[in-house]
């Protein structure tokens, strides 16, 4: 457990006795177990655990856990670059909170809305306010769609074709952010797109060397597969070709898995028509905190 003056696994100093622990590959099946009670909210958390284990840089943070006096699990949470949690009390939510506050990697907090408000209620007593809060929104698709059109050229991106994803990547980095992962962290950034790659996680259609649509498959599991980094060229925009792309790439991932969903800023319309027409529905909403610090 973490004690008063000590530091934990990222060296950032804790401020109180907090019931938590950092956790290893060794509690692999009961933090699984755990997460596995809502798979529907958790499953980027036990994506990133089954393909990179609760101990790796590719996590970028870490897992710990909040247990109570008899030592059961009360919450998991991965703090670092995105922190995400899953707390069944609110003694783990407000100790989650206060170990974000002093961690000097975390700059975002997602998680279902309500869920989130309450984060900030604890964390918000001790650091400023957020820099930006967004509303987003949940979109699911658990039956596959009648096809109509299809879209002969989607397929897996290969090994030769790890640059222009990248780059198209980099450019929705951009668009989004204001920031170029290209220029921050290079290295990294493209570590991660080669990864995906070869792990045969990304799809697209291309046109001779235009990139016309890509997906990436962030999570791939049997209840769950979450999708991320969807991209149509600006000239195949507003004409349902990205919609046929989506319809046609769900189908097919829900040959292998319960339900397929992605998550949206709620005032993007355009992505909302797109997905819509594709078949997709509103599950949830979700708040992303974007942080500041002293």
């Amino acid at each position: 457990m973490l004690q008063l003056g000590t530091k934990n696994l990222t060296g950032m100093p804790v401020a109180d006795t907090l019931p938590i622990q950092a956790l290893g590959n060794r509690h692999r099946t009961e933090v699984l177990d755990f997460l596995g009670a809502r798979p529907e909210h958790t499953f980027v958390m036990s994506g990133w655990i089954h393909d990179n284990g609760l101990a790796s840089p590719l996590n970028r943070g870490n897992f710990y856990g909040y247990r109570n006096k008899i030592g059961r699990l009360e919450g998991v949470a991965l703090v670092g670059h995105v922190t995400l949690f899953e707390t069944n009390s609110e003694s783990a939510l407000s100790a989650f909170a206060r170990l974000v506050q002093g961690s000097p990697n975390a700059n975002v907090v997602m998680g279902e809305e309500k869920g989130v408000s309450r984060f900030l209620n604890y964390y918000a007593d001790r650091q400023p306010g957020p820099r930006l809060i967004s509303r987003e929104m949940v979109f699911e698709q658990r039956c596959k769609q009648q096809l109509g059109e299809s879209v002969p050229g989607l397929r897996l991106a290969t090994g030769n074709e790890i640059e222009l994803v990248t780059k198209v990547h980099a450019e929705m980095a951009v668009e989004e952010t204001g920031v170029n992962p290209l220029e921050v962290d290079p290295e990294g950034f493209r570590r991660r797109c080669a990864r995906r790659v070869e792990q045969g996680r990304v799809w697209i259609s291309v046109d001779g060397d235009r990139l016309e649509f890509k997906a990436d498959v962030i999570v791939d599991l049997p209840d769950v597969t979450y999708l991320e980094g969807i991209y149509v060229t600006p000239e195949r925009r507003g004409n349902g070709f990205g919609a046929r792309c989506m319809r046609q790439l769900t189908n097919t991932l829900l040959d292998r898995s319960k339900s397929v969903c992605l998550i949206i800023k709620e005032q993007n319309s355009a992505a909302r028509a797109c997905y819509q027409k594709a078949g997709y529905n509103v599950r949830d909403y979700y708040q992303v905190l974007f942080l500041q610090k002293k």
